[in-house]
């Protein structure tokens, strides 16, 4: 299936763009995620915690403009086009 990622902030310099229309076999979140990972090295371990569990620090990442993390988490389902945002977390001062 066929699924929209934007990626906004440094993630977009990682992978390049800010839109990446990406196919994937992938039924979870957390699935799609491991996979962007592998896909787009200078992303590993910056999205998925070391344990597999669950986000990475305070990545947020929304699926159809609801945070995951007030769904199902990782284990959020995905389907055909569904759009994915991935923001880093974001430190200042």
């Amino acid at each position: 299936m066929q699924i929209e990622c934007l990626f906004f902030g440094p993630f977009r310099e990682d992978v390049g763009e800010k839109t990446v229309h990406y196919e994937t076999t992938a039924d979870t979140v957390g699935e799609l995620l491991r996979e962007l990972e592998a896909e787009f090295p200078s992303l590993e371990g910056r999205l998925v915690n070391d344990e597999g569990t669950g986000l990475a620090g305070r990545t947020v990442v929304t699926k159809d403009t609801k945070n995951v993390t007030h769904l199902e988490g990782l284990e959020t389902p995905l389907e055909e086009d569904s759009v994915i945002r991935l923001v880093p977390s974001v430190y200042g001062g």
